[in-house]
């Protein structure tokens, strides 16, 4: 990793940090409804002022922000799980268990991601559960494809049939020799997946199908803020800018994992 993208790292990560330590310093509850301060500028009691419900902005951008990491990890690992275990299956075995597996994968990819996240989201209904049921829909199959590509490539390799014609179980194969060469790409593939699940929780959490209040969420409130925009811009000004430096920072952190740890970059 060169000194300038970890720069550009620590810089984006910046903002989200000092979003949460703010929030635990002054420690104010996002939830606390206080109507004789609807819509108040910046103060020392609220530093970046109140919302339509004289919420603390700053406490519910720090829940937001919290909301939005958890829910794109666990998406994340939940993906990689569900896809590295099928894209496994698949590449070692090969035959009807590959064909039926890739066709389900290229089914979900015949979809627009959002519009089938949408789709499934909108038929389980509202809530965080159902939002990380239909992103890992939508999310597994990167990993399917990728690791199945790795195992096929790493299958015929020397290491690999030595420990085949000792006998070595499958099981012993794969999380020994196969896994510890396959995870550098999928890191990679988990950084830039960290991303776009946060893109995709605002998307749907803004359309109205996904974090509902009075949960906090980077796309619920800026949602709620654009009903206001001309009457107080920074409802949907700070939560736009905390999404948009945290996108940039996951993006920037998977380019440095790349250039760290895929071979073909040197």
């Amino acid at each position: 990793m060169s000194k300038v993208m970890l720069k550009l790292v620590i810089a984006c990560f910046c903002l989200p940090v000092s979003v949460l330590l703010l929030a635990a310093v002054t420690g104010l509850d996002g939830d606390a409804i206080d109507l004789d301060k609807v819509l108040n500028g910046m103060s020392r009691a609220h530093l970046l002022g109140t919302d339509a419900l004289g919420r603390d902005l700053l406490a519910r951008l720090a829940e937001g922000l919290q909301l939005s990491l958890l829910v794109g990890l666990l998406v994340v690992v939940l993906g990689a799980v569900v896809g590295i275990s099928l894209g496994v299956l698949a590449g070692w075995f090969g035959g009807w268990l590959d064909i039926v597996l890739m066709r389900m994968a290229d089914i979900v990819l015949s979809f627009p991601g959002i519009l089938l996240a949408i789709a499934l989201a909108a038929m389980l209904g509202p809530g965080v559960d159902n939002l990380v049921m239909a992103l890992v829909v939508v999310g597994w199959v990167g990993f399917a494809r990728l690791s199945r590509t790795q195992v096929l490539s790493l299958k015929s390799a020397p290491f690999v049939e030595a420990a085949i014609a000792n006998g070595t179980p499958v099981s012993y194969i794969a999380l020994h020799h196969l896994m510890p060469n396959i995870a550098p790409p999928l890191l990679i593939e988990a950084s830039f997946g960290l991303a776009a699940v946060i893109i995709g929780e605002a998307g749907l959490s803004f359309l109205g199908v996904g974090v509902q209040s009075p949960n906090a969420s980077l796309g619920t409130m800026i949602r709620e803020g654009s009903q206001l925009m001309l009457v107080a811009p920074t409802l949907v000004l700070w939560p736009g800018v905390i999404l948009f430096v945290l996108v940039m920072a996951v993006n920037l952190l998977g380019d440095a994992l790349r250039d760290k740890l895929d071979v073909r970059m040197e």
